[in-house]
């Protein structure tokens, strides 16, 4: 299928009027660079602890028009990624990490508007040998820090209560999961923010972001506080170009299928994801449909954003493919919708956030395709770092760690391409019962012996 946007999801929830563009200049204690869930939330946590403050927020084209609103709609925090955190910030960098990812769904629950929160946790699951080290580490990792409830193993058998498929090994549970409509969630957050008070200017693309000011094409806003929240289309961004890269992720979504979801004992409402590194994550919808994403788009190049990342064909074939393999007993469910984009992803998988050397322009992101519950810890340290603050959320390793660089370019899109390859043509050949070639796998080791990571997972 054909991908295009807007996505479905932006259908199904409609939209609000749009706010004017910003026309003119205006003064701000705070400017926020960016409408999606990064930008509203911190808006929110400004408001909610300086409720005086006179917060500007500026978007270029309408709240949720990025990945905010066109994502799988995972909301969790961090425990089903915990054993991959050890190895990155130590096991107490990780567990403080953990907990704090803990406050996400409620976050989220607080909302008063319908956002199809459905808070069914979320199911890893191996569905090729290959896989069955990830569900072991995950499992094994929460044990270890004495977390062992947040990570449950599940058997085939117990798999299959949740949801059948002949492909699945086994699995590991986390209940500190959810889903959601990500568009709703955008525009409960948007109307949230209008509500307190925070002047919003939609249409109105950032063209100068200095110090002190951000000038839009019809105007500016001036602000001794700026905080650039535009995650993608931000990798080119010479404060933090050197720490990420694009990449492409897509989706394709059925037409309701609640029968089948029946037949499959899929009726839990879980978030589930397969173990590759170019994962598999797939979850159904209030009305019936299964969404099925596929991580596996290509790689960006000087944060340039074209049609690659929104018209990838290949990318929504794996996604489709991963559709039929992963969940044969939805037999030929029709496709009606695929949509992609870009999502940025960092050199350790891992979001940052940070100021700007010797300025008062703030960052984040990053997310590297996990970016739906994170965000709401994102505003909170955004809005930290815009009020000068020392605490919980400035001392998260999201902000403190040191954050490895990638490749310059050309390397990093063409080494990362070739590691890309690489490591897809293990996965493949892995699920097709044959050992991959030798160049194949010394390519896919390449992320592992140099301390970095690629993919999705």
């Amino acid at each position: 299928m054909q991908p295009g946007l807007p996505p479905w999801w932006r259908d199904e929830a409609g939209v609000d009027e749009p706010a004017l563009p910003l026309r003119g200049t205006v003064a701000a204690d705070v400017c926020i660079v960016g409408g999606g869930f990064t930008g509203l939330w911190t808006a929110l946590a400004l408001k909610a602890r300086e409720p005086a403050m006179r917060v500007v927020l500026v978007e270029a084209e309408v709240c949720g028009a990025g990945p905010s609103g066109r994502n799988g709609g995972f909301v969790h925090g961090y425990w089903a990624s915990l054993a991959e955190l050890v190895r990155t910030l130590g096991r107490d960098g990780a567990v403080e990490l953990a907990r704090a990812g803990e406050r996400i769904v409620p976050a989220v629950r607080s909302l008063p508007d319908d956002v199809w929160l459905r808070e069914g946790g979320m199911l890893m699951v191996s569905a090729a040998p290959g896989q069955d080290a990830a569900i072991d580490a995950a499992a094994a990792a929460a044990a270890e820090a004495g977390a062992a409830e947040q990570a449950q193993p599940l058997d085939a058998d117990a798999v299959a209560e949740r949801i059948r498929s002949p492909v699945f090994r086994r699995g590991v549970f986390f209940p500190d999961g959810a889903t959601v409509q990500p568009a709703r969630l955008v525009r409960a957050l948007r109307r949230a923010a209008l509500d307190g008070g925070i002047v919003l200017h939609e249409g109105s693309p950032a063209v100068r972001i200095e110090d002190g000011k951000v000038g839009t094409s019809q105007g500016e806003v001036r602000a001794p506080e700026v905080v650039v929240a535009i995650n993608a289309a931000a990798t080119g961004w010479r404060p933090v170009a050197r720490h990420v890269t694009n990449f492409g992720s897509y989706v394709v979504l059925t037409e309701p299928i609640p029968e089948l979801l029946q037949e499959i004992g899929w009726t839990g409402g879980e978030a589930v994801l397969d173990g590759r590194m170019f994962l598999h994550y797939f979850r159904t919808t209030n009305d019936g449909r299964v969404l099925m994403g596929s991580g596996s788009g290509p790689i960006g190049f000087r944060g340039r954003l074209d049609g690659r990342f929104t018209s990838d064909v290949p990318t929504a074939a794996r996604a489709e493919r991963g559709l039929r393999r992963l969940l044969p007993g939805l037999g030929e469910a029709r496709v009606e919708r695929a949509w992609g984009g870009p999502i940025d992803v960092s050199a350790d998988h891992l979001p940052f956030f940070g100021t700007v050397r010797g300025k008062r322009i703030h960052y984040g992101l990053g997310y590297s395709g996990h970016g739906v519950g994170p965000s709401w810890l994102g505003g909170q340290i955004l809005a930290s770092l815009a009020l000068a603050l020392d605490d919980e959320w400035t001392a998260l390793p999201l902000v403190t760690r040191s954050v490895p660089s990638l490749p310059p370019e050309p390397l990093k899109r063409l080494g990362g391409g070739a590691v890309r390859a690489a490591i897809m043509a293990c996965e493949t050949a892995e699920e097709e019962g044959r050992r991959a070639s030798l160049p194949a796998r010394l390519g896919a080791a390449v992320p592992r012996l140099l301390g970095s990571q690629i993919g999705t997972r």
